[in-house]
C-alpha cells in the first residue's frame, strides 16, 4: 500500500512543535508525526507527517505559512518490507573485541569475540552508525587499558547495545539502561533477553537521570550517553553529580564540529578530556570526572 510523507522545516523548536501539533489535527489524520532538530548549527527543525491517504496540499500550505515554515514537500512512499531491506543492508560490525550482528548473520560470528545480537527490526542503535561504533571502540580501549567499572549507566540507551557490551565483559558489574522513549525500553528488554543477559541489566524509562533507581544506584564508574549535542550539554551538571570521582563518561551523538562546545561544557563541570575519536563527521568523547568533587545525588 502506498503511503505519503509531508516534510518541511522551520526555525526553532517551539514553532516546529506547534506546527507538528497542527499537522496531527489534519484530516485525513496522519498516522505519525515527527519533529527533528537539524544537527548542523542552523537552528532549523524538521517536521514530518506520514499519511495513509494523500494529504490536502492547500491545508499544508496554510499551515506552513501560519507557522513560518517552508512549503511542505509531499512524497509517495512505496510499500517496502523494511525488515528485509535492513537485513540486506546491515552487515556485521567489528568494534574492537565486540562483534555486532543480526540473527541473519549469526553464522559469521568469529571465534573469541564478544557477540552482541541486535535484530534488524530494531535497527536504531545497532552499532552501524558511527556514534554507536565510536562508543564501543572507546569502551573497548578503556577495557584494554584495565578499566573495570563496577557500576554502569547507559543513558539514552536505544537498543541497549552499549549496556550489553558492558554487561558481557563485566560479569560482576551493575548495569542500568534507560531511555526517555518507552518503545526503546521495550526494545532494550527484548535485546537483553536475546543476548542471555536477563537479570543483568535494569531497563528503565527515564529522562536523563530522573528515576529513583538510577539515583539510588549512583555514583557510576562509567556512563554512556549516545544522544545529541543539546541533551549532552543540558546533562553536564547531572553527569557531574552522578559520576563517581575518577569515573569515565563516554559521549557521542554529536557532530565533530560540535565536539569542542561539548568538551568546553564538560570541562566547566569538573571533567577532563581523556580521548576524542572522530569517525567521519561524528565524534566520540571520553572524559574523566576529577577526583575530589562531591557527589550530590
Amino acid at each position: 500500500m502506498t503511503t505519503y510523507s509531508a516534510l518541511t522545516s522551520t526555525q526553532g523548536e517551539a514553532a516546529a512543535r506547534a506546527l507538528a501539533e497542527a499537522v496531527e489535527r489534519m484530516e485525513p489524520e496522519p498516522y505519525g508525526v515527527g519533529v527533528f532538530e537539524v544537527e548542523d548549527g542552523s537552528g532549523l527543525w524538521e517536521v514530518a507527517g506520514y499519511f495513509h491517504d494523500a494529504p490536502d496540499g492547500i491545508i499544508l500550505e496554510i499551515l506552513a505559512t501560519a507557522f513560518g515554515a517552508k512549503s511542505f514537500l509531499v512524497s509517495e512512499l512505496p510499500e517496502v518490507d523494511w525488515v528485509a531491506k535492513v537485513q540486506r543492508e546491515l552487515h556485521p560490525v567489528d568494534a574492537g573485541r565486540f562483534f555486532v550482528f543480526g540473527s541473519h548473520d549469526a553464522d559469521k560470528l568469529p571465534a573469541g569475540r564478544v557477540a552482541l545480537q541486535i535484530e534488524a527490526s530494531m535497527a536504531f542503535g545497532t552499532g552501524h552508525h558511527a556514534t554507536t561504533l565510536g562508543c564501543l571502540l572507546a569502551f573497548d580501549h578503556l577495557f584494554t587499558e584495565g578499566f573495570r567499572p563496577a557500576n554502569v549507566a547507559d543513558i539514552g540507551a536505544g537498543t541497549a547495545v552499549l549496556a550489553m557490551a558492558a554487561a558481557k565483559v563485566l560479569p560482576e558489574a551493575r548495569v542500568i539502561a534507560s531511555d526517555i522513549d518507552p518503545v526503546a525500553v521495550d526494545v532494550s528488554k527484548v535485546n537483553v533477553a536475546i543476548n542471555g543477559l536477563e537479570g543483568r541489566i535494569d531497563c528503565l524509562e527515564a529522562a536523563g537521570f530522573d528515576h529513583r533507581r538510577i539515583k539510588a544506584a549512583a555514583p557510576f564508574d562509567l556512563i554512556f550517553a549516545n544522544i545529541l549535542k543539546g541533551p549532552l550539554v543540558e546533562l553536564a551538571p547531572a553527569m557531574a553529580t552522578y559520576a563517581a570521582p575518577g569515573g569515565r563518561v563516554i559521549l557521542s551523538g554529536l557532530l565533530a564540529v560540535q565536539a569542542e562546545a561539548v568538551i568546553e561544557t564538560y570541562l566547566g563541570s569538573g571533567f577532563r578530556l581523556l580521548n576524542r575519536n572522530d569517525l567521519g563527521e561524528w565524534s566520540a568523547l571520553v572524559l574523566e570526572k576529577a577526583t575530589g568533587l562531591e557527589n550530590n545525588a
